[in-house]
């Protein structure tokens, strides 16, 4: 039988930590926080969660001689249990996005599945990998912009100008929160291709050059909070990519692309913070503390 704590190694639970800032976020970017915005959250982490299950069923005979000791090639889980387990997801995360944010919602999450998948069995050894597994964040952020303008008690809209804007306008205003995503994710999964073999130099000095745009994106105007959050990601991170740059040893660079991965929350706290919801920020930021702590138990890569 199956246990639940290798199905959690399966999905690798606790990075899932990582994704509900992605559409909080955005939805901050866009204006659409409302009722409808942890829903579209539980969807993401839906679909993260196929991926990582379709991700492992991909991988199964590569792991089989680089990483044994995973669910599948030390036969505690069935690949037939994982393919299933990343359709089953998927499903679930796709009805749930459509019921908590209609058609709109639906639009973005079936391009976020399709590309979920795509780099699971397509893009993910080729030259493309990084940029489509970027994009997947990217459109994920874009979930929580999706729905239209923010709704207040008894389903009435917030205010009569924002009945006004155009249907695709909250996705406009979330796309550099996006691109900002997107772009520490190309860092992460560049580290992340260089797990087993180790790096060259040249890789940890251009990932940590765009980790340092992406914390100066993040910033916006001047306000304490999203400086603080960027700086604390840009400090964590950019730390575990220096120590890749001094020695690039596989055992360093799993730890900077865990750092990457862990380190997440703090950049969509700074983003959403900027969006002039810090308190929320701060929230979202909260997960990254806790991320590091249960990344102990389950590795987040």
């Amino acid at each position: 039988m199956t246990r639940l704590a290798d199905l959690a190694e399966l999905v690798r639970a606790p990075a899932a930590l990582s994704v509900p800032g992605d559409v909080l976020s955005g939805a901050a970017a866009a204006g659409t926080l409302d009722r409808r915005t942890p829903a579209l959250a539980g969807a993401s982490v839906l679909l993260y969660w196929a991926g990582m299950a379709a991700n492992d069923w991909a991988d199964r005979r590569l792991d089989a001689v680089e990483r044994p000791e995973r669910p599948i090639p030390s036969g505690r889980i069935r690949p037939a249990t994982a393919l299933g387990v990343a359709a089953g997801l998927t499903a679930a995360g796709l009805a749930l996005a459509g019921a908590a944010g209609g058609r709109r919602a639906t639009a973005v999450a079936v391009p976020l599945a399709v590309t979920i998948w795509g780099y699971d069995l397509l893009a993910k050894n080729t030259a493309a990998g990084p940029a489509v597994m970027a994009a997947c964040r990217g459109l994920d952020v874009l979930l929580g912009a999706s729905v239209g303008p923010a709704r207040g008690r008894g389903g009435r809209e917030a205010a009569p100008a924002a009945r006004a804007l155009p249907a695709g306008s909250g996705l406009v205003r979330a796309l550099p929160a996006a691109l900002t995503v997107a772009a520490h994710t190309w860092t992460v999964t560049a580290l992340s291709r260089r797990e087993v073999s180790g790096a060259d130099r040249r890789l940890p000095r251009a990932t940590l050059a765009g980790t340092a745009l992406v914390a100066a994106t993040a910033l916006g105007r001047p306000d304490p909070v999203p400086v603080a959050l960027a700086a604390g990601y840009a400090g964590r991170y950019g730390a575990a990519q220096a120590r890749v740059l001094a020695d690039p040893s596989p055992a360093r660079v799993r730890a900077a692309v865990g750092a990457g991965i862990t380190g997440l929350p703090a950049l969509q706290g700074a983003l959403t913070a900027r969006a002039g919801n810090r308190l929320l920020g701060l929230a979202v930021a909260a997960a990254a503390p806790l991320g590091r702590r249960l990344a102990r138990l389950i590795s987040p890569t």
